[in-house]
């Protein structure tokens, strides 16, 4: 997990795909999804680094050194140098954020957030505050919920792997996804703004999702919303609606 980040604060944002004289070396860039101010300082930080011998292999020690992937936000790059035409090339790309999580210990008593991401790894939540102030993120997160003693690479690749199966318009269904510490799986959808309670079980969950697209894609179409549909048994659907 991404620790805590600290910025400064004051950017200098470059515009994507601009070519910047610097001396005699030029430059293009290109962000991506990533936020332009933070990919914006670390182009800063990767040109000075550049300059000092214009030694491309300098350049990348100093991202694994300081871990700037990381502190950056950045999920790929690619950097190549055209000695040339002499043009230092930044390509970089961030990941898709999918939920935001809170994981709580102690009885609920205690929690910290992160958002998921569509790569599996957790981030700060300031990631999702830059995309939102440059409106690369408009639309509301689900919830992860989860104990502390869950918060493992695996639960975070199978949630995650659940996710991004998911079709855009279910995605948009989702409002919180729970995990208990017994590692069954709720999901509570808003199906045309009415709750719907979703009973995953702790196995099976690819072959449940499928199910439950075309279980909720049914209801729809009738205007049928149920309170609850437990699939903890993959065999045996059960199906409730209010009286």
């Amino acid at each position: 997990m991404s620790s805590s980040l600290k910025f400064s604060a004051v950017f200098f944002p470059l515009i994507a795909f601009s070519s910047i004289e610097q001396t005699e070396v030029k430059y293009r860039t290109s962000f991506g999804s990533c936020p332009s101010r933070v990919a914006g300082t670390l182009i800063l930080t990767l040109m000075k680094e550049f300059e000092k011998n214009q030694s491309l292999r300098d350049v990348k020690l100093l991202i694994l050194k300081d871990k700037l992937e990381e502190k950056h936000f950045i999920s790929e790059y690619r950097i190549e140098y055209n000695p040339i035409g002499k043009q230092l090339n930044f390509d970089f790309d961030c990941p898709e954020p999918l939920m935001k999580v809170q994981v709580y210990k102690d009885s609920g008593m205690e929690s910290y957030e992160a958002i998921l991401v569509s790569n599996g790894k957790l981030y700060d939540p300031t990631y999702e505050v830059l995309l939102r102030s440059e409106k690369k993120l408009t639309r509301d997160l689900p919830y992860l919920a989860l104990p502390v003693g869950e918060m493992d690479a695996e639960i975070q690749g199978k949630i995650t792997a659940l996710i991004n199966k998911m079709e855009p318009e279910f995605q948009l269904k989702l409002s919180e996804v729970i995990v208990s510490e017994s590692k069954d799986l709720t999901i509570i959808l808003s199906v045309k703004n009415r709750p719907s309670s979703v009973f995953m079980g702790n196995t099976d969950w690819d072959e449940k999702l499928t199910k439950l697209d075309k279980i909720v894609n049914y209801m729809e179409g009738k205007n049928k919303i149920p309170t609850i549909i437990n699939l903890t048994n993959a065999k045996k659907v059960v199906v409730k609606f209010n009286d």
